[in-house]
């Protein structure tokens, strides 16, 4: 199996009560990526994400441009790895 663009993806601001998860799996649905985005108990919210490369980072430009307003600090990791997810869903 190909290896494919994978990061991980922290967003910190006020992205809990939001619809912050909600919004990121509708703009998900525009690119052709898998993940899966979870509110964290230290008021962050994580998103996993694979694809390829130019789609994950037009889908996280997106996210940030949809919803700037919140976000104050984004950490980011990237690796290549065997694809390991399957489609996207708010935890």
């Amino acid at each position: 199996m190909a290896d494919v663009h994978h990061e991980s993806v922290f967003f910190t601001g006020r992205v809990q009560g939001v619809g912050f998860r909600y919004q990121t799996l509708q703009v998900a649905k525009g690119f052709e990526v898998n993940g899966w985005v979870q509110n964290l108990a230290d008021g962050r919210v994580q998103l996993e994400v694979e694809g390829r490369q130019t789609e994950v980072a037009a889908f996280l430009q997106a996210i940030e441009e949809e919803l700037d307003g919140f976000i104050r600090k984004i950490e980011r990791a990237a690796t290549s790895r065997e694809a390991q997810l399957r489609g996207f869903t708010i935890r």
